[in-house]
Order: structure tokens, then sequence, then C-alpha cells
């Protein structure tokens, strides 16, 4: 059942993300060689905590911790560990909050030091298809306009684009209706309307599309063991242009 939100509910949905959005500042002054996710794990839930907020994917069912760290061919939900951080990594921090009973999520995959030109043009890429697919979160548009614009974008690029694990509604409810899969055909799927609130997050593969899942019993890597990067922005649909309420701007200004 897909719920569509008031704009009340759309402001609250917007602090949440903020939120998130502020909790990737912070992460994001601290990646470096040498660094543990773990550090980054408490440092997040600190932050949110301190702001008002709850961390969302703690004890989701069952995740042990605050973020999702997933390191190079680790594609989503890695588990933070006392592994250091070393020069040439990268790492996907997605992150989510919830605060007055909504939820607010985001990805942003960073740059461990001195990242090669093969993996940079891998996040550029996968940065821009989430653009792309935010892009036909119109109204009138259709659910396979977003999935078919990531898909096709990438595409050209040669990447694997991740089929099984898609974005999603979100609201009061960290996981909501509709999946959204960052493949799709256009005019296919529901129609987009005013106050769908969605999760778009492209998970794109170096090399094959295929993945598989550690006996961790969270981590999906991917099967050649080649880097996956991961974008995501909590997005509203609107007539003219989607509202993006998470922002990688507070990121992009500390790293750049």
């Amino acid at each position: 059942m897909i719920f569509y939100k008031s704009e009340e509910e759309i402001d609250l949905i917007r602090e949440s993300s903020l939120l998130v959005a502020k909790t990737h500042a912070e992460i994001s002054k601290l990646i470096k060689p040498g660094v543990t996710t773990l550090y980054l794990d408490r440092i997040a839930e600190e932050f949110i905590r301190d702001n008002g907020g709850i961390p969302a994917f703690k004890g989701y069912g069952g995740f042990p911790n605050s973020l999702c760290t997933s390191v190079n061919s680790h594609v989503v939900h890695g588990i933070p560990n006392d592994n250091n951080l070393i020069n040439g990594d990268i790492i996907s921090v997605d992150c989510g909050v919830l605060m007055n009973g909504y939820f607010g999520d985001s990805a942003y995959t960073y740059c461990v030091g001195n990242v090669s030109e093969e993996i940079k043009k891998l996040l550029e890429v996968t940065k821009e298809s989430l653009n792309k697919g935010i892009e036909k979160a119109i109204v009138g548009n259709r659910l396979g306009d977003v999935g078919f614009a990531i898909n096709n974008y990438v595409s050209q690029y040669g990447y694997g684009v991740v089929r099984e694990m898609v974005g999603h509604g979100i609201g009061r409810s960290l996981h909501e209706d509709p999946q959204v899969p960052n493949y799709g055909r256009r005019g296919s799927g529901i129609k987009l309307k005013e106050g769908l609130v969605i999760a778009i997050e492209p998970m794109i593969n170096l090399g094959s599309s295929k993945i598989e899942q550690l006996s961790d019993g969270w981590t999906i890597r991917t099967v050649d063991k080649k880097c996956s990067a991961h974008f995501e922005h909590t997005i509203v649909v609107r007539a003219h242009k989607a509202e993006v309420l998470t922002s990688f701007k507070e990121i992009e200004n500390i790293l750049n």
C-alpha cells in the first residue's frame, strides 16, 4: 500500500533527511586511511542522538550498527568493523535517521586517500545516474521512467546495475511501498503523484551486476569482487521538478 504524504508530513521527513545530511558531513571529515568503520559508526550515532534523532538502522531487522559501511566490492549493508581503511579504498556510507516519527535515508560513496581514475569514474557515473533518476520523478511520469533513466545512463559505460537491491518508499516506516528499481521500461509501473516520497539509490558495479550475500547475513558483495558504488537521496515527487529532501551539499563543501 502506497502512502502519499501531506505537506506537514513532508516537513517532518525533511527534518530527518537534513539530519542525515549533516551526519554525512560529520563523517566526511573523518574518512581517511587508518580510520575504522566502527569509529565512523560511533561518531555518527553520537551525532544523531545529540541532535534529537534516533539511528534508523540500529536494531532494524537485527542490524547491529547505526551506519551501513560497504568497502570496495561490498555493495550495501556492510557491518562496521575494526579494520582500518587504506589508501585507494572506496566506502559507501548509508545513513538513516528517525525523528518526530518519520525517517530520512541517504547514501554517499567516499574516496579514501588517492583512488584510481577508473574508480573515480565509477563514482561520478553512479552519482550522475541518481540525478538522472531524480529528474524523472515528477507528477505524470511512471516509476519505470525513473529506473529506465538510471539504467540507460549507466549502460553506456559498461557497468553492472544491481537488480536485486532497490530503492523504496519512505515515511513513517523506513521501507514502504513502492519498490524503486534502478532499471525499468519507460511508461511502465505506477503513475507518479504529488506527495510520493521515495528513496532512489542506484548501486552500480564496475564489472558484473551479479551479487552475493556474505555469511554475516547482511553484507552484499559483487560476485566478481570488483568495486561497487552507491548514492541515495530521499526525494518527494513534485509537479515540475522533484524536491530532494536529503543533501550532498555539506558533504561536498567539506570534500572540496
